[in-house]
Formats: C-alpha cells, sequence, structure tokens
C-alpha cells in the first residue's frame, strides 16, 4: 500500500497514531505506551519522505485536540499527555525537515501549524501545573520550525512590529514579538533581527517596546547558546555591520531609559549590545573616550555604582546584578587571548557582585525566587568558568549555617557545569572533587529532613520531567505549601540526586583516606539513595535515584566505592543494596513496582559486567567467588529496615585475605549472610512477580532469571566447579529468561508457560520456599476478601490492593475509600488466579523442602523399631502433615473446589478445577490424592450409607474432573508421583456415591464423566499404585456393568435417549480397559468351590453383554425404518457394539478355563448373528494371543512355578523386587518361616548367594555399628540361621562329636572343673560348686586347654568347610564391605585413604563374617549340643559350664574384642589376643572366595509343596502390603510395576489360600513335612542318588489342592509311567 497509494497510507498511519491517543484510548498502561511509541517513530521515519502529509496530519490533530471539551482531572491529564505527545513528534518531525521543502509548505506551515503553537506559548497559565511543560514543548517545535523556515517565522513578527508602529492602543497585544524568544537565531538572522528592531524602535509604544527589549535579549541568548562558535568569533574577527547595528540600539534603548525604572528595564539589554560591540568595548576602556561612546562609559560607571549600591536605588541595583551576570556569563564565550578587555571589566565587578548576591547576612531577593535562583545560578556558573580555583563563594554554599536557597544554588550549578561543557576553555567539574565530603554531608543531612518530613506533608507535585535535560521552572516555588521549608529541601535533594546521576565521582571521591573511611561514606551514600527508590511521595526523587544508583553501578564507579578492596566492599553495598529493593517489592511497599523491576535488570547487569572484568582481570585470584552459595538453605532469614540500612552500611568492616591482589580479599565478603540473603530475596521478588496480571512484569522478571545464571556462569568459570553450586536450578532460569522474549503472547498463554516451567523447578531453595510461603500468605489473605466480599469492609487506610495496580488505580481507591477488594477491577481476579496456578505449580520443591520422606512410603519392619531409629522409611500420615503451608493449601484448594460465592463462584469453581487438574506438581499428587480420598469417605455414614447433598455430589464432580485433567495430563514428571499413593479407595467410594444419584440429565452426565475418568486412569495403569488391583478392577466392574442398559430402555425424551446411550458407550469403554488381562475374582466367605464361583461370574458377565448386543441390533433395526434424526443414534450403537464385542472378547481372553465351557455354545446358537458374535469373539482371543495352556491339567502346577519364578526374579543391578518387598512386610511372628521358604526357593534356583547378598546389605545398611551387626532378631538373622542349620549340620557334626566326646568320656578329663568365676566357688542350692583340692587357677588352665583344643580343630577345618556356607561368609563378607565403603564420609573417600573402613570401625569387615559365623552357627552347637544334634544326650552341668564359658572366650576372638566388664575373664586376654591373627586368616580363609555355582551341591533342589503353599498364603495375605512397600521404594522407579502386576494376575488366578483357622493350623505341624524333611534328605544326600533323578524326571507325580484332613493330595498318572515302561 505504501508504494501504490502513499497518500492513503501516510493517512492510515496518523489515524493510527490519532486513535491511540491517551484522550481517546483512555489511560495509558505499558503496553499502549510501546504502541504509542512505535507510532511515533514510524510518523517520524515517513516525515522525512512525506513531510508534508506528516505535518498536515499532525497539525489538523493538534488543531482537533486543543478544540476539545473536557470535564474531569482524569479527563485533563489525558488531554495534557496526547498534546505533549503530538508537540513533541512534531518536534522531531521538523527536526529532520528535508532540505527541499517546497515554498507552498513553509506558507501551510505558517497559515497552520504556527498558530496552534503560538497558542500553546500565549495562553500560558501561571501556577498550572500543565502549562509549564506545554510551553517547554511547544517553544521546542518553534525552534525547530524556524531553524529551516525562518523566514515565515520571522515575518509573522516583522509584520507584527509594523502593526503596532501605527497602533496606537496602549495595551496592544505583543505575543507576536514574544516569539522572539524561542526562534533558533544565528549570526545573519540576529543581525536582521536587530536591523528590524533598529528601524522600528521609535515608532512602537512603550509595551511594545518593553517586549522588544526583553525578547531580544532572550534571542541574544538563543544565539550564544546554540552557536558558540559563531559568538568567539565576533571577538576573533570584529563584524562592523553587527557592532553598528548593536550601536544604533544602544543609542535607542539609552535614549528611551529616561527614568529610573526605564533605566532597569533596558540595562540588562544595553550590557548585551555593548558586548556585541568589541571594540567600543577596548575604547571606553582607554582614559580619553570620543564623545560618542561616553555614553557607554557612563552606562558602565552607573552599573558598578548601581552594584556597589551607591546608585540609592534597590531597583538600579537589582538591574545592575542582572546585567553584570549577563556580562560574566558573555565573557566566558570568548577566549581570554581574543580579548583581554572584556576581562578586565568583568574583575572589576564581579567582587561587588559576588558580595551582593551571596551574602548569608542579607540574601538577594526580588519577590521572584525563580529569577533569583537563575540569576546566582549563572552567577556561580560563570565565575568557576572565569577562574575555577577562587572557590571562596563554593565555601559560602557549603556552609551548613548558610540559607537552603545557597545550597540549592551550588547544587544545580555543579549539575549545569557537568552536563554543560560545550567551550574547550571551561574548566571541569574536578577542580571541585575536594568539597566530597562537605557535598555528602549535604546529602545526607537534606535525605534526613525530607524524609523526616515526608509522612506529614501530602505528595509533592514537582515538575514533571519526561527527560531530565529541562531545568527546573518556576512551579519549583510557586506553590504555598503548608510547610514550606520541607518542600524546599525535596526540592534540593532531587537536585542533589541529579547531581549524583550527572556525576558519580564528585561525591565518591574521598582524597586521603583509608579504605574502611571510604567504604563507609560510599555505603552511606548508597544507602540513602536506596531509601528514596520506594519513596511514593516523591515519585521524581524515586526515579532520579534510580537513575543514580545505575550510574554509582558502571564499572568505573564501582572501583572508587573502596580503592583498596573493590570486591569486598561491592559485595557488601551491592547486596544490601539488592536486599533491601527486593525486601521492599516483595512486601508491595513500591507502587511503580514494574519500573523498579527494570531498574533491578539493569543493575544485575552491571554487577555482571563488573564480576566479569574482575574475573578477567585476575584469573588466579577468581576462587572468592565461589564461596557465596546463593542457594543459601542452612541460613537464617536477615531482615534489615531504614534504620538497619543505616546502621550496618557506614560501618561495614573489611576482612582483608592474605593475598596481594584486591580480589582475594574477598574471600570472606562473598560468603556473608547479607549476600546469600540478597540473593535469597532477589529469588523471591522474581518469582513473586511471576503471578502478576501484568504480562510486562512478569516478562522482566523473567528475564532477570537471565542475569542470575550470568552471575552464576561467571562465578563458577574456575575448573570442577558446576554452575549448580551456586543456582541449584540454572536450567529452569535460563529457560524463563528465553520465554521472556515472547512479547506478543497473551496473559492465559504465559501464565501457562510459567507454571509449566515452576513444575520444572527441581531443587528447593531459601528463594522458592520463601516465594512460596509469602504467596501463600498473601492468597490467603486474598481468598478471604473474595469470598467475604462485598459483605466485609475495611477501614480507610487498610485497603488490600494488588501488587501490580497502577498508582492511579491505587489512589481511586484510598479516595473512595472503597471495600477490600474489587471484584469489578480484573486484574484482582486474576491475580489471585495466577496466584493459585503458581502455589500449585512451584508447590511441589517446597513439599521435598519440607522433608525428605515420601508421602506414603512404608516402614519395613527388618528389626525392632528402637534399633533402626536411623534408617527406616517413615510412614508419614496425612495427618502427620496437616500443619505444613502445603497441606493447608491443598486442604484450602478442596474447599474452593465447592465455592458457592454468587459473583465469583462458578470462576472460581472452574479455575481450581483446571488449576489443580493441568497445573499442579506432580509431587503433590499423592497429598492430593489422600486428601481428596478423605474428604469423600466422609460422605458415608458408620454403615456406609451415602449422605447425598448438593455441595457432595458437586465436590464428587469436580473431583472427577481434577482426577481426569489429571490423568490425561502427561505432565513431566507425573509418572514417577503417580505411583505414591493408591486411588483405588477413592475411586470405589466416588462409584458409590454416583451409584445413587438417580437418573437426572445431570446425574447421567457424571456417571459418564466418570467412566472416562475409569479408562484414562487405565490408560495409566503403569504408572499408578494399587494395593489389590484385581479386587479393586473386579469390584469396578460389578458397578459399572449395573449402568449398562440400565435407563436407556425407559428414557421417553429423546435428548436422555442420547444420553443414556452416551452412558451406555463410556461404560463399555471403561469395562473394555477394566477386563483387559483381568482374571475374575468372585468374593470370598461365600462357601462356593473358586472355580465354580468364577464360573457363575463369567456367565453373568457374558449373558449381560449378550443382550446389549441384541438391544444394539433391535434398535438398529428400528432406526433403519425411521431414519433422520435416528442415524445419529445408529453410529452410536455401532461404537457401543464394538465395545461390547471388546469387552466380551477381554473377559474370554483372561478367563478361558472358566468361561470357555459357557461362550462355546453360542457358536452353535440357531441365532446366526449370535454365531457371527462368536466367531468375531473368538477371532479377537485368537488375535490377542490367548493361552490355552489354563486348560491343560497341570495349569495349577504351572502357575505355583511362575509363582516361584516371579519371587526368585532378579533386576538389571541384581535387586530381587518381589522377595526384598515380601520380606519388608511379612508380620515378624512368620520370619522364621519366610526365611525357611526363601531360602529353599533361591537355593532351588541356584540364587542363594543373590538373596543373601540383598538381604546381608540391607541388614548392614541398617546397623548402627558393627557390634550390633546381625545381633537383633532380624530376618536376615534368621535367615543366616536357617542357612547354618541346614547346611552345616555335619560339618558340626565331624567337627564337634568327636571333640565333644573326648571331653565328656576321657578319663584325663573326667574331674576336671571349668569354673572361673569366684563368685559361684560358694555352696549353691546345697551343691558345692567346687572341691576342696581345686583352685581358680587350675580351673583356668583347665578352661584354657580345652578352648585352645577346639579353637585350634575349629580353624583347622577350613578344607571340611561346606561350600554353601563358604558361599554364605564370602556375601556376608562382600555385602559388609560394600555397605561400610559408601557409608564412609566422603572426606574420607576424597582423601584416598588405604582401609577406609577400618578408619570407620575399630574392626574390618571380616570381623563381621567371625562374628556372625561364631554368634550363629558354631557357639550355639557348643553351648547347647544336644538339642542341635551332635550328641545323644545332655552333658554334665560341670561341662556344661565349661562349655558356655569356652564359648565366650571364642566369641571375643571371633569379634577382636578383649574382656572388660567380666574381671573372672580377663585372665583370658592374653590368649583372645594372641589368637586374634589366627582367627582372622580362618575366616578369610573362609570368606574371600565363593565356589562357582556348579561345584556347589544344591541339596535343596527340591521344592516341597509345603514350601509353595507357604510362599502362596504369605503372598496372598500380604498382596497389599507389598504394593504399598513397591510404590514407595526408592527402587520403583528402576523396577517398575511389571512384576507386581504379574504377581497380582497369578494371586487371582489361584484363588485364595486353603487354610484352616489360626486356631486349628496345621503349618506348625506341616514344618515336619518341611524343614524335618528336608534335613532329613540333605543328610542322607537322597538327591543325588540316581533312583530319586529319574523318578523326578518322569513327571509321573504333581501335587494340587489338600484333603479334608489338610493333607496334600498327590496325583500319580499312570499313562505317563506305561509309556516309559513301554
Amino acid at each position: 500500500m505504501a508504494a501504490h497509494k502513499p497518500v492513503e497510507w501516510v493517512q492510515a498511519v496518523v489515524n493510527r497514531f490519532d486513535e491511540q491517543l491517551p484522550i481517546k484510548a483512555g489511560q495509558q498502561n505499558t503496553h499502549t505506551k510501546v504502541s504509542t511509541e512505535h507510532n511515533k517513530e514510524c510518523l517520524i521515519n515517513i516525515s522525512k519522505y512525506k513531510f508534508s502529509l506528516v505535518i498536515s496530519g499532525l497539525t489538523n490533530i493538534l488543531k482537533n485536540v486543543n478544540n476539545m471539551r473536557i470535564f474531569g482531572e482524569t479527563a485533563e491529564k489525558n488531554l495534557y499527555l496526547s498534546q505533549l505527545i503530538i508537540l513533541d513528534t512534531l518536534e522531531k518531525c521538523l527536526a529532520g525537515q528535508p532540505k527541499d521543502t517546497m515554498r507552498l509548505d513553509e506558507t501551510m506551515l505558517v497559515k497552520q501549524l504556527l498558530p496552534e503553537i503560538c497558542h500553546f506559548i500565549h495562553t500560558y497559565r501561571e501556577g498550572n501545573q500543565h502549562a509549564a511543560e506545554l510551553r517547554n514543548s511547544a517553544s521546542g517545535v518553534l525552534f525547530s520550525l524556524s531553524c529551516n523556515n525562518f523566514n515565515a517565522v520571522f515575518s509573522r513578527i516583522s509584520t507584527r512590529l509594523q502593526e503596532l508602529t501605527v497602533c496606537s492602543e496602549d495595551n496592544a497585544d505583543v505575543h507576536d514579538i514574544e516569539l522572539l524568544q524561542y526562534i533558533s537565531v544565528d549570526c545573519s538572522k540576529l543581525k536582521r533581527l536587530l536591523q528590524e528592531t533598529v528601524f522600528k524602535f521609535k515608532a512602537l509604544k512603550k509595551v511594545a517596546q518593553l517586549a522588544v527589549i526583553n525578547s531580544l535579549e532572550k534571542a541574544f541568548w538563543n544565539w550564544v547558546e546554540n552557536y558558540p562558535d559563531e559568538f568567539t568569533k565576533l571577538y576573533q574577527t570584529p563584524q562592523t555591520d553587527m557592532a553598528d547595528c548593536a550601536e544604533k540600539l544602544f543609542d535607542l534603548v539609552d535614549g528611551f531609559a529616561e527614568s529610573t525604572k526605564r533605566k532597569a528595564a533596558v540595562w540588562p539589554l544595553q550590557i548585551i549590545l555593548l558586548v556585541l560591540c568589541p571594540e567600543i568595548i577596548q575604547d571606553i576602556a582607554k582614559d580619553v573616550v570620543e564623545e560618542t561612546k561616553m555614553n557607554k562609559k557612563l552606562f558602565l560607571d552607573n552599573l558598578r555604582k548601581a552594584l556597589a549600591g551607591h546608585s540609592g536605588s534597590r531597583q538600579l541595583t537589582e538591574s545592575a546584578a542582572i546585567a553584570c551576570v549577563k556580562l560574566c556569563k558573555a565573557s566566558t564565550y570568548i577566549n581570554w587571548e581574543d580579548n583581554s578587555v572584556i576581562f578586565l571589566l568583568v574583575q572589576s565587578m564581579v567582587v561587588d557582585l559576588k558580595n551582593l548576591l551571596f551574602n548569608p547576612s542579607k540574601p538577594f531577593s526580588r519577590g521572584n525566587q525563580n529569577a533569583d535562583v537563575d540569576l546566582m545560578i549563572d552567577c556561580l556558573v560563570s565565575c568557576f568558568r572565569i577562574n575555577p580555583h577562587n572557590n571562596q563563594h563554593f565555601k559560602i554554599c557549603l556552609a551548613q549555617n548558610s540559607p537552603s536557597t545557597f545550597h540549592y544554588v551550588l547544587v544545580n550549578s555543579l549539575h549545569r557545569i557537568i552536563t554543560n561543557s560545550a567551550l574547550d576553555w571551561w574548566p571541569k567539574i574536578d577542580a571541585v572533587y575536594c568539597h566530597s565530603m562537605e557535598l555528602r554531608s549535604m546529602f545526607s543531612e537534606t535525605l534526613h529532613k525530607a524524609i523526616q518530613g515526608c509522612g506529614a506533608h501530602p505528595a509533592i507535585r514537582m515538575t514533571p520531567s519526561l527527560t531530565f535535560k529541562e531545568k527546573m521552572t518556576s512551579l519549583k516555588f510557586k506553590e504555598k505549601p503548608t510547610d514550606l521549608e520541607t518542600r524546599s529541601y525535596k526540592f534540593l535533594l532531587l537536585s542533589l540526586v541529579k547531581l549524583i546521576h550527572a556525576d558519580p565521582k564528585l561525591l565518591l571521591c574521598n582524597p586521603r583516606k583509608q579504605g574502611p573511611e571510604t567504604q563507609g561514606s560510599t555505603a552511606e551514600l548508597i544507602t540513602g539513595l536506596v531509601q528514596l527508590v520506594p519513596q511514593s511521595s516523591m515519585p521524581d526523587i524515586a526515579q532520579e535515584a534510580m537513575e543514580a544508583l545505575l550510574v554509582l553501578h558502571q564499572l568505573d564507579s564501582i572501583d572508587l566505592w573502596n580503592p583498596d578492596a573493590p570486591i569486598e566492599t561491592f559485595w557488601e553495598i551491592s547486596s544490601q543494596m539488592l536486599f533491601y529493593i527486593c525486601k521492599k517489592l516483595t512486601s508491595h511497599q513500591m507502587l511503580s513496582s514494574t519500573e523498579i523491576l527494570k531498574w533491578l535488570r539493569e543493575i544485575l547487569i552491571c554487577r555482571n559486567k563488573f564480576l566479569l572484568k574482575n574475573k578477567q582481570s585476575d584469573r588466579s585470584s577468581c576462587h572468592f567467588l565461589f564461596l557465596y552459595d546463593v542457594s543459601g538453605g542452612g541460613t537464617s532469614q536477615i531482615s534489615l529496615d531504614h534504620e538497619e540500612m543505616i546502621r550496618c552500611a557506614p560501618g561495614a568492616t573489611l576482612r582483608k585475605g592474605k593475598g596481594n591482589s584486591s580480589m582475594e580479599s574477598t574471600a570472606g565478603c562473598s560468603g556473608t549472610p547479607i549476600c546469600r540473603q540478597a540473593q535469597t530475596k532477589l529469588e523471591v521478588a522474581l518469582y513473586m512477580f511471576l503471578w502478576s496480571p501484568d504480562i510486562e512484569a512478569v516478562l522482566v522478571a523473567m528475564s532477570c532469571f537471565r542475569h542470575l545464571c550470568e552471575e552464576a556462569d561467571i562465578r563458577c568459570g574456575v575448573d570442577e566447579v558446576s554452575v549448580h553450586n551456586f543456582l541449584p536450578n540454572y536450567n529452569t532460569f535460563m529457560e524463563f529468561a528465553s520465554v521472556s522474549n515472547m512479547m506478543s503472547t497473551g496473559r492465559a498463554a504465559l501464565q501457562k508457560r510459567v507454571m509449566a516451567l515452576l513444575r520444572r523447578i527441581e531443587h528447593p531453595t531459601a528463594g522458592n520456599t520463601e516465594a512460596w510461603e509469602d504467596t501463600h500468605a498473601k492468597w490467603e489473605q486474598a481468598t478471604k476478601l473474595i469470598l467475604n466480599y462485598p459483605k466485609t469492609k475495611m477501614e480507610d487506610g487498610q485497603v488490600t490492593e494488588s501488587l501490580h495496580k497502577t498508582i492511579v488505580k491505587r489512589r481511586m481507591s484510598h479516595v473512595s475509600g472503597g471495600g477490600s477488594i474489587d471484584l469489578s477491577d480484573t486484574d484482582s481476579l486474576q491475580e489471585w488466579i495466577n496466584m493459585t496456578g503458581f502455589l500449585c505449580a512451584l508447590g511441589g520443591v517446597c513439599l521435598q523442602h519440607r522433608s525428605s520422606a515420601g508421602l506414603a512410603t512404608y516402614s519395613p519392619p527388618m528389626g525392632p523399631v528402637n534399633e533402626r531409629k536411623g534408617s527406616m522409611i517413615s510412614m508419614v500420615s496425612t495427618e502427620g502433615n496437616a500443619e505444613t503451608p502445603v497441606s493447608k493449601f491443598i486442604d484450602r484448594l478442596l474447599t474452593l473446589m465447592v465455592c458457592n460465592h454468587e459473583k465469583v463462584g462458578l470462576q472460581i469453581r472452574t479455575n481450581i478445577k483446571d488449576l489443580v487438574g493441568l497445573e499442579l506438581s506432580p509431587a503433590l499428587y499423592p497429598m492430593l490424592f489422600n486428601k481428596l480420598k478423605n474428604t469423600i469417605s466422609k460422605f458415608f455414614d458408620s454403615q456406609g450409607q451415602v449422605l447425598l447433598t448438593e455441595t457432595n455430589t458437586q465436590f464428587v464432580e469436580q473431583t472427577i474432573a481434577i482426577m481426569k485433567n489429571l490423568l490425561d495430563n502427561h505432565t513431566e514428571g507425573s509418572s514417577e508421583h503417580l505411583g505414591q499413593a493408591s486411588i483405588e479407595t477413592m475411586m470405589l467410594n466416588l462409584v458409590r456415591y454416583v451409584r445413587v444419584l438417580g437418573n437426572l440429565v445431570h446425574a447421567i452426565q457424571i456417571k459418564t464423566k466418570l467412566c472416562q475418568l475409569v479408562e484414562v486412569m487405565m490408560e495409566r495403569r503403569d504408572d499408578l499404585s494399587f494395593c489389590q488391583e484385581m479386587k479393586f478392577r473386579n469390584k469396578m466392574v460389578e458397578y459399572l456393568t449395573d449402568w449398562v442398559m440400565g435407563t436407556s430402555n425407559q428414557a421417553t425424551d429423546e435428548d436422555v435417549k442420547c444420553l443414556t446411550r452416551d452412558l451406555d458407550q463410556a461404560s463399555m469403554e471403561a469395562v473394555v480397559s477394566l477386563l483387559a488381562g483381568l482374571p475374575l475374582q468372585p468374593e470370598e466367605g461365600d462357601g462356593v468351590e473358586l472355580m465354580e464361583a468364577k464360573s457363575q461370574l463369567f456367565l453373568k458377565y457374558f449373558t449381560l453383554f449378550m443382550n446389549l448386543l441384541n438391544d444394539c441390533s433391535e434398535v438398529e433395526d428400528e432406526s433403519a425404518q425411521t431414519g433422520g434424526r435416528k442415524r445419529g443414534m445408529s453410529r452410536r450403537l455401532a461404537s457401543l457394539r464394538h465395545c461390547t464385542v471388546l469387552a466380551m472378547s477381554n473377559l474370554l481372553n483372561a478367563n478361558v478355563d472358566s468361561g470357555l465351557m459357557h461362550s462355546i455354545g453360542l457358536g452353535y446358537h440357531k441365532d446366526l448373528q449370535t454365531r457371527a458374535t462368536f466367531m468375531e469373539v473368538l477371532t479377537k482371543i485368537l488375535q490377542q494371543g490367548t493361552e490355552f495352556d489354563t486348560l491343560a491339567e497341570t495349569v495349577l502346577a504351572d502357575r505355583f512355578e511362575r509363582l516361584v519364578e516371579l519371587v526368585t526374579m532378579m533386576g538389571d543391578q541384581g535387586e530381587l523386587p518381589i522377595a526384598m518387598a515380601l520380606a519388608n512386610v511379612v508380620p515378624c511372628s512368620q520370619w522364621d518361616e519366610l526365611a525357611r521358604v526363601l531360602v529353599t526357593l533361591f537355593d532351588s534356583r541356584h540364587l542363594l548367594y543373590q538373596l543373601l547378598w540383598n538381604m546381608f546389605s540391607k541388614e548392614v545398611e541398617l546397623a548402627d555399628s558393627m557390634q550390633t551387626l546381625f545381633r537383633g532378631n532380624s530376618l536376615a538373622s534368621k535367615i543366616m540361621t536357617f542357612c547354618f542349620k541346614v547346611y552345616g549340620a555335619t560339618y558340626l557334626q565331624k567337627l564337634l562329636e568327636p571333640l565333644l566326646r573326648t571331653v565328656i568320656t576321657s578319663s584325663e578329663w573326667q574331674h576336671v572343673s571349668f569354673e572361673v568365676d569366684p563368685t559361684r566357688f560358694e555352696i549353691q542350692g546345697g551343691e558345692q560348686m567346687l572341691e576342696p583340692t581345686e583352685s581358680l587357677e587350675e580351673n583356668q588352665r583347665s578352661l584354657l586347654q580345652m578352648t585352645e583344643k577346639f579353637f585350634h580343630a575349629i580353624i583347622n577345618s577350613s578344607s571340611e568347610f561346606p561350600p554353601q556356607l563358604r558361599s554364605v561368609c564370602h556375601c556376608l563378607y562382600q555385602a559388609t564391605c560394600h555397605s561400610l565403603l559408601n557409608k564412609a564420609t566422603v572426606k574420607e573417600k576424597k582423601e584416598n585413604k588405604k582401609s577406609v573402613v577400618s578408619q570407620r570401625f575399630p574392626q574390618n569387615s571380616i570381623g563381621a563374617v567371625g562374628s556372625a559365623m561364631f554368634l550363629r552357627f558354631i557357639n550355639p552347637a557348643i553351648v547347647s549340643p544336644y538339642e542341635a544334634g551332635i550328641l545323644d544326650k545332655k552333658p554334665p552341668p560341670r561341662i556344661e559350664r565349661g562349655l558356655k564359658l569356652m564359648s565366650k572366650i571364642l566369641q571375643s576372638i571371633a569379634n577382636h574384642v578383649l574382656f572388660t566388664k567380666e574381671e573372672h575373664m580377663r585372665p583370658f586376654n592374653d590368649f583372645v589376643k594372641s589368637n586374634f591373627d589366627a582367627a582372622r586368616r580362618f575366616f578369610l580363609d573362609i570368606a574371600s572366595d565363593c565356589p562357582a555355582s556348579d561345584t556347589v551341591n544344591h541339596s535343596l533342589s527340591f521344592i516341597s509343596d509345603g514350601n509353595v503353599l507357604a510362599l502362596h498364603r504369605l503372598l496372598w495375605n500380604n498382596q497389599e502390603k507389598i504394593g504399598q512397600y513397591l510404590s514407595s521404594n526408592r527402587d520403583h522407579k528402576a523396577v517398575g510395576r511389571r512384576p507386581f502386576d504379574k504377581m497380582a494376575t497369578l494371586l487371582a488366578y489361584l484363588g485364595p489360600p486353603e487354610h484352616k483357622p489360626v486356631a486349628d493350623t496345621h503349618w506348625s505341624s506341616l514344618n515336619l513335612t518341611s524343614s524335618k524333611f528336608e534335613e532329613f534328605m540333605t543328610r542322607h544326600q537322597v538327591h543325588e542318588k540316581e533312583e530319586f533323578k529319574a523318578l523326578k524326571t518322569l513327571n509321573i507325580f504333581y501335587q494340587a489342592g489338600t484333603s479334608k484332613a489338610g493333607n496334600p493330595v498327590f496325583y500319580y498318572i499312570a499313562r505317563r509311567s506305561l509309556n516309559v515302561s513301554i
């Protein structure tokens, strides 16, 4: 369009600009500001090519806006903003005006635009808050206009002058003459103005003459300030024509100045006209002056007299001061070398001038404070430029007791010196650096007084300044405040802050000061500025303070904070600033918080630049950067308010390092609490801005995360340090930063992205935890206000407002004294919604921070609780977490799910449903599931009857929707957490509740949604946790099939029929998913045999499905006849029929054994369609790969075989999921039986070593020390004991029987006593324990002799040691080594110590083998040889006592410890100690290597039916606990749920174990047929005999079931025996 129709295109852009002006679009926000700026830039660029079109369009807009009628303060402000935008755009367009503009365009500009501009200049209203800015902006437009269109503007002025020459009115309009003050004037243009004035001056009336005199002076300064080089050249090469004009006008004006009043009016212009005549100045400086020049000399003499106060007229003195200042100012634009006379003239007056203007005892005043201040500033600046070293007047202005006006003048003079240095010979500001200390004191004192008076006074209206180049106008002191002094301090404070902004070195300079003093003064300065940032009553000062702080954070400035230790000082001061600002942001004490956040982003950029620069300058000393742990998880919170900042900052102490580098001195600094807390507070602030309803605030906060990451990158630049050490969530922060570029995204999409990223935060830090808790507190408050709206009203001053509202909204709400929250304001509710999403998404990390244990983990009973206290996985109940903020939050969400607020109830319910279902952190799923379960369980009374209420129904419906969203939404990380809490109870209760809702439309819809939920649940089956899955799924099928065909035939309304058919469809789809691989499991205890009950259940479902198919067929026939609307129903029925066939296929597939007999007859049914349906079902089950092995005669044995395989199944990492789960959940009363079963089964599979490894590793892991290892009555101990008993019986018989018989029967031992305890020497129970001839020493020798004989026999028997027991010892040795090595400290591992285990415990791991072997194996046999089956009868008490004492000595040797407590055993310590090494060698010999599996005699390869049945019973009874354990176990992710699923399916097929009540149980007697029988088989090595092996290979016998007496029933298969015989 721009190419083909340029005029239309330009007009379209102009129209768009017009439409987006505040007066038409309303109050501006961030986005409209950006859009307006974009349109403005677009017009400025177009004006370079289509100048006249753009200017014409803007002029018309300005004209229309000026003519608009407005009402109210807001409309007035919008009008003012619109005018400013238009004028600013016009100025920039005119500044870039093309040179080839036609005359026609000039005419157009003069006729149309000039009158509009003049309107703003002429209609200036004194005291109006907007008028000054509008006039400044309009004068800028006029200046740009006159640059390229001077003739047009001059023509208007000249015409007006001509009109005034013939005007007879005394009060003529002179506004057009005043345009001279604002136009662009160069040397030639000034000459034209002077010539025109000379020509017409005399003919003008007095009022016009005064206007010309005043305006010409301003025009002169326009020329000098914009074209200083031209003025300088005037003194290098005098221009006669300029001088002639100036002299003529001087004479005319001199003639005009007849009275004192007129002289006072014309002297400032006269001195300017004299300055334009360099040669005349030189002439009148001579002693002899020409007659024509005498009036000039006389003028200067009068000026001096008036300045010295000798004129007798105050008016002339004031005028002389003005003229003299003008002379001084003009002289600064002249080089000393070009004309020294003018400087002599200046010096003759300047002393008197300064005495007049800067006299503290008699301040100069003309009644117009602004003009006086400007005059004094001009004087001070000019004097500095003339002689920078004469600073007496500086000292006067700096003096503490000087008037505040002097301070204000000085500060603004310094600002002008810094910002305006157009000429080379003007001195720089560094000449004033020596006064830094006084300026800092002035700043501190002014700050204190301004803030002190701030609370008692309303917000001051300083002159708004869109750019900071304009000087403060007459508004500064024009208002009449209640306390003028306080206001003057605020204006001085603003000027001081601007001064810091202009040149921070001026206040940072600390000549001849030590490091601590320098740091203290810098800290005080920055602290002061930081306190100004949140000052809402002084917005201009706050904005300028931010700019100043930004400049102070530039690289060069930071180096000046403390040159002795720049890095340390940087960390101290910058961190305090960051902490304070972020604290204010998070406590909602900032109004323009988004702007402050933008500024904070710039501060972070500056910080990183500084860190990067110092890192690059000296990498060797970068180690300090890594001492600052940003996670701050363990630090306590620090709270700094105004006073604390002031108190701690100036006195900040330096901690100098030992190194030479300045960076090394910071080693202690970056780790200080304030640095960590600043980082934490910054994180908190950024997190909390993520829930702002203001898109820009969210995007800015997200972009700030990038700079956090950059800082971490810089600080981890040294090798071997991960960035995650400093920023644990670095990766997510970088993602936040990348998303911050999505400027065009909508609010909802952005929040969705934010919540997705919040869910990805893995590591809890002090920052995200505090942010969550703070947000939660604000959310709770907002929730209460919303729920109570509009009932609750709060008092004035307590109005709770949104953090991110604009200033205007805040003011309006305070003015109205309105309610606590305004629900008509969408931002308020949106903020609450955003907060809710934030808390949902981030809650998981906070939960993780609170407790490392899972929410519903199972506690393994591996031993007595008091022995395992430090190691057990504890069962954390829902009630236990009830007081945590996260738990409270979830509770609150559940109550809001049924919020019935009349205004926003629906919105709240909808948002809660969506946020919890779609945005909740997966880590909170277990807590949510448990709370939903507990809540829904309260909807039933003690008898299980449903408590039907509207609220309960609403909660159930919401729960269904949330659960469906949650399961449908495959959130990252959801799979890991879904299975941590079972949803079986909740789902069953949902179905039970919904069942009684009836058949109304709403009830049918809820049922349909519930069925859909069930289907989704089965899709996520692998991720979910089921304790009794088969039982649960069977129950669900039972309930859901009740809904099929429940009401579809009874409904009369067509719509209801459609809904019921939808319910049929949804029910069947759910049933299909439930029946997949589901063995039917009838209710227990109905007295019917298992297979018969299964068969009846199958028949029930199969019949139902057949009836449904028939129903579908009948309705289809009707539909075919009626057509029309019924076609939709036909499609539904086709889908329903397909689902029904699938359901039948799944049912038959998983239950062929009990169902085929019922279904096979359908293949021969007389109805063709029924036969076709059966063929379809049969085809599907064949496609699904149905196993017909279940019909085989050996099916039961095969299933038991698979159960054994499953229990002995080993994972990739050597783990035994089912076996270990069983070991962890079986009650301790059944551990003996479990030990026997596990050892028998695993040994039969040649996997005994793997079982022992898992059990021993767990035992060692839970042991507190070596001394407690295998001492408790744990399952591992029982397994070890069983192994020793079964595999070591023969070895012990061979080893101990000869030794014991010798001691008992040999003559030399017949009368020997072994008692060594003196306390037992006395007569006990009438029997003397010692013979009179016996001695203690003799007994000790006998005991030692016997012990030595036994000990040597034991350690020399290693070659006879059974290979199975070698496996046990080796496994124990390896497990102990491995586990204790893992328990070694990080420091020990890093230092690579040779013997890590021995460093941790006094004994190394081989000691565990010896200790356990003697404790559990050898010593029990020695102490009780009769009970162990080694001796036929009990030994005499004397021998028994000896054996017992001997076992103590042997145990001490094995334990590698000496006797200390028992005094009577101490004499044996030498013997014990001397045999440590021998015992150690023996233990190493039997444990250091493991025999290969094929060399081990697996005597237990026969598995008795008693063991298999016991296994079945143990698994069945503990099925639910096994599921819970596997879900909560930390290895769940690695193992998966497949083993448990297979086990549950097998158990469902096998059914419950057949056993009698506990009182009559025969399982104890079955030990005879199990362990005793197995021991018999082992001892006689029956398994190795060829007859047994041959019999076993024939498979002639198999066992199934038990007899009425409870004995196992064996079946003999004769045909197999016959086949073999034949």
